[in-house]
């Protein structure tokens, strides 16, 4: 049987709420023959999770690194916090941070409202990642002020994370908690949303653009929530009169962005995260369509959903439909085999001593007994250990450092699948999966004579995929 998600939501076969099992099943296969890496997505449709599937070895019961999907939560707390008072959309930002402001800046910035941030028209010239953020140790509000503008506040749509961040700052000024303090009861608590985490930024501030890691399910009900008017289970946890706009195109003709919310074809809407972290609402047709994966970007997906997606809420299935729907959900988990090419060398310890290098790394050690691998990384910080399986793979935790092959973010006691194999007498490789994020980490070790070589890349990144190639001479 597929995995299933223990988020409370009601379950239900498709072809009984008029979702046809075939549409999927050709959604699914199409987006596989194309080499795309999807981890897992949900289908709901009036009140009812129809459909779900997750490739191994991701968990749906555990928390995601969502990315930018975030956004849309961070929009709902500027919702509530005009709702309550606390804020208006003309609002100008430099009245709530006016100690931050240099004396230099430029005069536009006086007219920038919360209503630009949201809308992400800021007046900067490029977006500012998360990931260039999370580097930094000071305070990333005083970044935000650093920022030139190239046009004046309210007429350029520049999607940024930096306007989100400073959405959240506010949430701190004018309520005196986080934002992720502020919203757990007043949207987590309601919707039933446990095991998520915020980061902190140097501020004392959730970063709003992104750092939320939370169940997938999650996304699926925030964005249920906003299909429904702001209604959950009879309650109207966010105003009516808040959902309409922020789920419509706002700040011009052209705009195809509302309030933190992304506009799509079909008349749908849809919170987007990097690496193609997805939630699409399809409110015509009482359905919601989320997808979390490892690509690219989600102009490789999009064809394939707008090819069968909002016509899959046609129905017109067959009595077995959902039986072959299942059937397919259930492979989707099959977990791949790990087969090495000659016989593994006999038990061993190799230390190596590094050659000077850019990462710091200076000595590697792989402990190999019978089928397990234990490996060592020293830098300049600490000594890292992951414990690998030869042949077969083996969850555990691990503090590997990897920031620039993964968005910025610094993973300690990550989750981690791992397993290595020999393709050849000489070369083993190695793959780390992160089954929380999107990340997956292909290293390979090359021994020859007394030396090593270790390349380590990424299936996806907003950057390089590649590190500095190390070498190594043995101890």
């Amino acid at each position: 049987m597929p995995l299933t998600s223990y988020d409370g939501l009601p379950r239900a076969s498709a072809s009984s709420l008029g979702v046809d099992p075939d549409r999927v099943i050709a959604f699914l296969d199409e987006v596989k023959a194309a080499g795309l890496d999807l981890h897992g997505f949900m289908l709901h449709r009036h009140g009812h999770v129809v459909a779900e599937g997750w490739t191994w070895p991701v968990d749906p019961n555990e928390p995601r690194v969502l990315h930018s999907m975030a956004k849309s939560f961070t929009g709902c707390a500027i919702g509530l916090a005009i709702e309550e008072g606390l804020l208006t959309l003309g609002d100008r930002l430099v009245t709530f941070f006016p100690d931050e402001v240099p004396h230099d800046a430029d005069p536009r910035l006086a007219d920038m409202t919360v209503e630009h941030l949201l809308t992400m028209r800021t007046g900067h010239a490029a977006n500012t990642s998360g990931s260039v953020w999370r580097g930094i140790a000071t305070s990333w509000i005083a970044e935000f002020f650093k920022i030139p503008l190239a046009y004046a506040p309210g007429t350029e749509y520049v999607y940024t994370s930096a306007a989100s961040y400073m959405l959240s700052a506010l949430i701190n000024r004018v309520t005196g908690q986080t934002l992720h303090a502020y919203l757990k009861p007043r949207l987590f608590a309601p919707l039933d949303i446990h095991n998520e985490t915020w980061d902190i930024g140097p501020d004392g501030v959730n970063p709003g653009g992104n750092g939320l890691t939370a169940p997938v399910s999650a996304v699926l009900k925030l964005a249920v929530l906003h299909a429904q008017d702001g209604v959950w289970e009879g309650q109207q946890l966010l105003p009516a009169a808040w959902v309409k706009p922020a789920t419509q195109p706002q700040g011009g003709p052209n705009s195809r962005y509302g309030y933190h919310w992304m506009m799509k074809p079909a008349g749908a809407f849809s919170a987007l995260g990097v690496f193609v972290q997805m939630a699409a609402v399809y409110r015509e047709y009482g359905a919601t369509l989320v997808l979390v994966g490892g690509m690219k970007n989600s102009a490789e997906i999009t064809p394939f959903i707008e090819r069968h997606f909002p016509a899959a809420f046609d129905g017109g299935a067959t009595p077995d439909a959902d039986a072959r729907l299942q059937a397919r959900l259930a492979s989707m988990a099959q977990r791949p085999s790990l087969v090495s090419a000659c016989a593994a060398p006999a038990d061993s310890k190799r230390v190596f001593l590094m050659a000077e290098n850019g990462l710091g790394v200076r000595q590697l050690s792989f402990d190999f007994s019978a089928d397990v691998l234990t490996f060592e990384l020293t830098d300049s910080h600490a000594t890292h250990r992951l414990t690998v399986g030869i042949d077969h793979w083996r969850a555990g935790t691990t503090s590997m450092p990897g920031r620039a092959l993964h968005h910025g973010y610094e993973f300690n006691a990550a989750q981690i699948v791992a397993g290595a194999r020999w393709l050849d007498a000489v070369t083993l490789e190695m793959t780390w999966i992160y089954p929380q994020t999107a990340f997956r980490d292909r290293v390979i070790c090359v021994f020859e004579g007394n030396g090593v070589s270790v390349a380590r890349t990424v299936n996806v990144n907003s950057a390089q995929r590649e590190q500095e190639v190390l070498i190594g001479a043995l101890a």
